[in-house]
């Protein structure tokens, strides 16, 4: 007896020890499966949230302003506070569209808009001010914008991408073709690149101008100019980016900023008419385009 039970315990512990075991190596395993799943989920994370979309920076308007008479001061702070509002819009137009567009979306659908909107906003203020003393100069100098190191970042990443996506295009040309007649079917007059390129049509500005001032018609002659050079380029880039960007892309990166930069060109007509005339009025609701199939 004495003999045997020494025995008996050694294969007990030997079946406990190899029930141990077992129990370890499935920890292990389960760990490790676990550990591999968190990475996982945490570059898929990563991959979604993409680089940090940065913030935008704008040059101060009002240091730069000299003494503001009295009676220009209600529209003045009206219109600095407007140039802080479009900051604040453009820096949440970058955190809703991270990741959206191709390399040069945040240039053509949020800081260039964003300038043609300051260049209309500071011409406000120096008009405001030359009415009852001298206006300002180089305002306009201070309406583009910048996009910090993190934005930069990101919008290489959607560089890499769109070459990506344009690659996947070239090896499998008829899903392509597939995926963006699904989206002109979706979204039919908003992506001519995808339902076929279209024209864009805008309001004839030379029309609705009162008598022109000798002294002023070199510039509205220029400004007009640009009007119409403006519209042939957002037609060329109807070409040009065919295909390109999901259902609202023709909408945010030609027609959106289009409008912008003619609000601009016409208040530049405006203004320069009110120097020695009347400054005609609502000009600004012929800045607004239409895209046409």
């Amino acid at each position: 007896m004495s003999r045997a039970l020494p025995k008996y315990n050694k294969r007990r512990v030997a079946l406990i020890g190899g029930a141990t075991a077992l129990v370890l190596t499935g920890a292990v395993i389960a760990g490790s499966a676990l550990a591999g799943e968190t990475s996982k989920s945490n570059g898929t994370t990563n991959a979604q949230t993409l680089a940090d979309p940065g913030t935008i920076s704008c040059p101060d308007v009002a240091s730069q302003l000299p003494a503001i008479p009295a009676t220009a001061q209600a529209e003045v702070d009206r219109n600095i506070t407007l140039l802080q509002t479009q900051i604040d819009e453009a820096n949440q137009r970058l955190v809703d569209t991270v990741g959206q567009g191709g390399a040069n979306f945040v240039q053509n659908a949020i800081l260039g808009p964003l300038e043609d909107k300051r260049i209309a906003v500071v011409n406000r203020i120096a008009t405001a001010i030359g009415r009852t003393a001298d206006r300002p100069a180089g305002l306009e100098a201070l309406a583009p914008c910048a996009l910090n190191a993190g934005g930069v970042a990101e919008e290489e990443a959607g560089a890499g991408e769109e070459a990506s996506a344009g690659e996947e295009a070239e090896a499998a040309p008829s899903a392509t073709a597939s995926d963006a007649a699904e989206e002109a079917g979706n979204e039919a007059g908003e992506d001519a690149g995808n339902a076929g390129v279209g024209t864009i049509s805008c309001p004839d500005v030379a029309s609705q101008l009162p008598a022109i001032p000798a002294t002023a018609q070199a510039e509205v002659d220029r400004n007009l100019a640009l009007l119409q050079t403006q519209i042939d380029e957002a037609n060329k880039r109807l070409v040009d980016t065919v295909g390109q960007g999901g259902p609202n892309f023709v909408q945010n990166a030609i027609v959106g900023p289009l409008a912008s930069k003619r609000t601009a060109a016409i208040e530049r007509i405006a203004i320069s008419i009110g120097r020695t005339a009347e400054k005609p009025q609502g000009l600004e609701s012929l800045a607004a385009c239409t895209l046409t199939q």
